[in-house]
Parts: C-alpha cells; sequence; structure tokens
C-alpha cells in the first residue's frame, strides 16, 4: 500500500506484512470536537479499517491532551478542576465518535498518566546535554538537533531571523521549546528540577515511544500539527532514542467553513454534535471522504445535500438487494469484479477515498440499474449485497438495522394497502400510505410488486 510520506514528500509503500503500527495525535479536551477532528479521526479509521478488511494486524493508538493551559483556563472561567474538564468532554469525545461510527483505538493514553514516562523523556535529554534547565524550566536546545526543520521543509537560521522575542528570556534561543514548565498552579507534578507540568510536544513522544515503540509505522494528526508540534516531536524522540522516529507521516487538510478557516471568533465553529444531530453519520462520513485527504476541504450545506442525494440512492439499492428474487443476470459477476478491484485499487494508491466513493458509488448505480430492469436475481443480489457491505465496512457507513418485528409489521401494512387498493378503497390505502411515510418507510412499484425501503431520518433533508 502506497502512501503519501510528509517527511518524504513522496509515496512510500507501507509494509503490510506485519502489525502495522499507527499513532494518531488526539484532541485537547477542553471543549467539544468539531468538523475538523471529525475529518482526520474519520481518515484514520478508513485507513485501519482498509488494513484490517486485508487481515493486516493494526495497533492503534491515540492520545487525549488532558493537561494544557487551555483546559486549565476553562477549569477557572467554571469554578472547577482541570480534570473534571477532561473527563467531561472526554466522555463527550467517545459518545461523538461512536456515533460517527469510528473504532475505538487499541489504546488512548492520557498525559496525566504518564507523567513517570515523560520525567524520564526529559531526563534523558538533559543527560545528553541536548535540554537544559532555566528558571521557567527544561527546555529543548533545537540547535543540538541538525536536521531540524525536515518536516516542515523550514530552516533554522530562517525561523531564527523571522523569530519575536519571546517572554521567556532565558531561553538560550528563542525556538527552544520547553519540555517541562515550572508553576505552582494545579495540575501539577514533582519532578527532579522542580514542580511544574510537561510541555506539549513531549507528551506525544513519551506516549507513542512507550506503546509502540522507537520506530513504530505511521504517525498521524492534521496539517495544522506539522509545525512546531511534530516537528519538535521528531527533534526530541531522535535525539532521545538516537534512532529514527515514525517511518510515514501523513497529514489531513484542513476543514473550512464556507471558504472561512473556523474559529470561534468568527462563530462559524461545526461541533460533531451539532452536525451528527442534523445530518446523521453517514452524510457526515461522506462529507469527510469526499476530497483527498491531504487536502483542504470546505464545508457548506450545498455539499452536504448532495450527499444526502447520494446516500438515498445506497439506500434503494440496499433495500433492492434485500428484496430481489427470481432469475440471475450474466452481467454481475464482471460488475462486483470491476468496482472491487476499482475501489481496492484507490485505497491502496495514497488511500485515495474520493476514487473510493466512485466506485462505491458505481456498484450502487449498476444495482439500481439491474432492478429498474427487472434483471435482479436473489443469488446475484447475495453477492453485490455481500461486497456493498464490506466497501460500507470500510468506509464507516452503516445501513440503520431493523428488529423482525418492525418487519413483519411493515409488511402487514403492504399487505392490507394493497387489499384496499384491489377493492378500490383508496382512502384507507392513502391513509396507510401516510403511517409508513410517518415511520420513514418508502414504497418502490415493481413490475407485479411492490417493496420498501426505510429511509434514515436526516432533520436537514429538505
Amino acid at each position: 500500500m502506497k502512501i503519501h510520506n510528509t517527511l518524504l514528500n513522496s509515496e512510500q509503500e507501507l509494509d503490510i506484512s506485519k502489525k502495522v503500527k499507527i499513532y494518531l495525535c488526539g484532541v485537547t479536551v477542553y471543549d467539544e470536537s468539531h468538523i475538523g477532528h471529525a475529518r482526520t479521526i474519520i481518515i484514520f479509521d478508513v485507513l485501519r479499517k482498509f488494513l484490517e478488511n486485508k487481515n493486516v494486524e493494526v495497533e492503534f493508538v491515540q492520545n487525549f491532551t488532558d493537561v494544557d493551559d487551555k483546559i486549565i483556563n476553562r477549569a477557572n472561567s467554571e469554578n472547577t478542576t482541570a480534570e473534571a474538564i477532561s473527563t467531561k468532554y472526554i466522555e463527550r469525545y467517545f459518545k461523538d465518535f461512536d456515533g460517527l461510527n469510528v473504532k475505538r483505538a487499541t489504546n488512548y493514553p492520557k498525559a496525566t498518566e504518564h507523567i513517570d514516562d515523560i520525567i524520564k523523556f526529559v531526563e534523558k535529554l538533559i543527560e545528553k546535554k541536548i535540554a537544559y534547565t532555566t528558571k521557567n524550566g527544561v527546555y529543548f536546545s533545537v540547535s543540538k538537533f541538525p536536521e531540524y526543520g525536515k518536516l516542515s521543509k523550514k530552516k533554522i537560521d530562517e525561523l531564527q531571523s523571522g523569530s519575536r522575542i519571546e517572554v521567556d528570556e532565558a531561553k538560550n534561543d528563542p525556538l527552544d521549546f520547553a519540555v517541562w514548565k515550572f508553576s505552582n498552579t494545579e495540575p501539577v507534578w514533582d519532578s527532579p528540577w522542580g514542580k511544574g507540568r510537561p510541555g506539549w510536544h513531549i507528551e506525544c513522544s513519551a506516549m507513542s515511544i512507550k506503546y509502540l515503540g522507537e520506530n513504530f509505522d505511521i504517525h498521524g494528526g492534521g496539517r495544522d500539527l506539522i509545525f512546531p508540534h511534530h516537528e519538535n516531536e521528531i527533534a526530541q524522540s531522535e535525539s532521545c532514542t538516537d534512532s529514527p522516529f515514525a517511518k510515514i507521516w501523513m497529514h489531513v487538510g484542513m476543514v473550512t467553513i464556507n471558504g472561512e478557516k473556523m474559529s470561534k471568533s468568527l462563530g462559524n465553529i461545526k461541533s460533531i454534535k451539532h452536525v451528527l444531530e442534523n445530518w446523521g453519520s453517514n452524510i457526515i462520513r461522506l462529507f469527510c471522504l469526499s476530497g483527498h485527504y491531504s487536502k483542504p476541504i470546505d464545508y457548506s450545506e450545498e455539499l452536504l445535500k448532495e450527499n444526502v442525494t447520494k446516500w438515498r440512492q445506497v439506500e434503494t439499492g440496499y433495500y433492492e438487494l434485500i428484496h430481489a428474487h427470481g432469475e440471475n443476470d450474466e452481467e454481475i459477476n464482471s460488475i462486483i469484479d470491476k468496482t472491487s478491484t476499482d475501489f481496492d485499487n484507490a485505497l491502496n494508491d495514497d488511500l485515495n477515498t474520493h476514487l473510493a466513493l466512485s466506485a462505491f458509488f458505481q456498484l450502487v448505480k449498476e444495482t439500481n440499474r439491474l432492478a429498474a430492469e427487472e434483471k435482479l436475481g436473489s443469488k446475484d443480489a447475495q453477492s453485490i449485497k455481500k461486497e456493498l457491505e464490506r466497501m460500507m465496512k470500510i468506509l464507516g457507513l452503516s445501513i440503520p438495522e431493523m428488529t423482525e418485528s418492525e418487519k413483519q409489521e411493515i409488511d402487514n401494512l403492504i399487505s392490507n394497502r394493497e387489499k384496499f387498493r384491489k377493492d378500490k378503497q383508496f382512502e384507507e390505502a392513502d391513509k396507510i400510505r401516510d403511517k409508513l411515510n410517518e415511520m420513514n418507510i418508502e414504497l418502490i412499484d415493481h413490475k407485479g410488486k411492490t417493496i420498501w425501503m426505510k429511509k434514515e431520518r436526516i432533520e436537514n433533508d429538505n
């Protein structure tokens, strides 16, 4: 499988002959997660599910940053503790992403649970004279890592010439960054250098190496993390271990809102809770996967409505497969083989979800065509359904499940409606159709039969 490596700025083969180890930078838990977070996490969810579909074992680690100035400030403003704030938003995170049909990570390490590992990491940097202590904390010396800038393609001398005078004048160099900050404001921990808390960058280095080893397969996150977060991770990790850090770096493009960057000042941040309530999981996932992961994508009502239309076609095709009966059609094997191959080839080529969706919708289109032409046999329908469900599982899409009693109730209503129509009792028949509409059941008329489909309830589908 080819993946574009941000570090090398070229495609690189991912070794899938063994377990694949992935570390994804998670959220800072001081507020609700938003659509930008959703896109990054959904992209990596598809990567993981595709690998697992190919029988590749995946160890997937995603951290929570649960000690941060933003969390502390939020706690102070709400007159509570940082722990209470982080706990609240971690619980919200799981509710949001379970709702988005994201498979839970192998591990979700929290910074507060790995303070000892972080302290040991900092100690090694000090022993190697790569980090130094000031009156304000412990800092990493960027000049001691000659390759600094290799991920972001920034040069140290250019960064130095463009840097502003920092508040902390005790640093040897304005580019040096904190790995431990002295503080007496809770939460703080004891360390060999004094009370304080870890810097942001050191948390991910310590946790990723603890769980995945010094050199793992993929490290990912949003493009906004390339500099300084991931650049600093590489510098401190490779300085500490004297070995390469992650083999491949994957970065997901930002989500804009109607062409503008999401920001609280503009009031245009779309929380996951909001988009789930209004659009549902399938539409949000289709939106997030509609462009290449490395490119930015613009969130707009028009694009979401287009995806609702596409999803209705999926629902129609799926229920046509469920209700199919009769003879088989000879076209079917070639259709399945081609769309399946196109789908897998797209994802194998730098996780091209845009092309993968094209193959998926082509299979849906062919299904609906065969059904309309009365050529969809029951045996072939099962073959198509199996492949369609494989693709949907990888993409994280799902048709809402129904109980047997719900199905029986619908069948009975349709049977009664047919009797009323046969007896020309059209008013009674219309009442049943109205009841079915309330249940989000849509009827599809075929030659000599009427089948039904259950449409997902989408608030903004109008």
